[in-house]
């Protein structure tokens, strides 16, 4: 199961567990990058 991302930006993004990674890593992208969107097997294909 993956529960950590590092994003680009420097910001490591965090979950219990990969849905709450993915919700996580989705508000990030809102928030802070907006515009950028990516959908949960993204997301999971650079979690670790």
């Amino acid at each position: 199961m993956k529960t950590r991302l590092t994003c680009p930006c420097g910001t490591t993004v965090t979950g219990a567990d990969e849905d709450e990674l993915v919700a996580r890593t989705q508000e990030h992208l809102a928030q802070e990058h907006p515009g950028m969107e990516y959908d949960r097997e993204q997301i999971l294909f650079i979690a670790t």
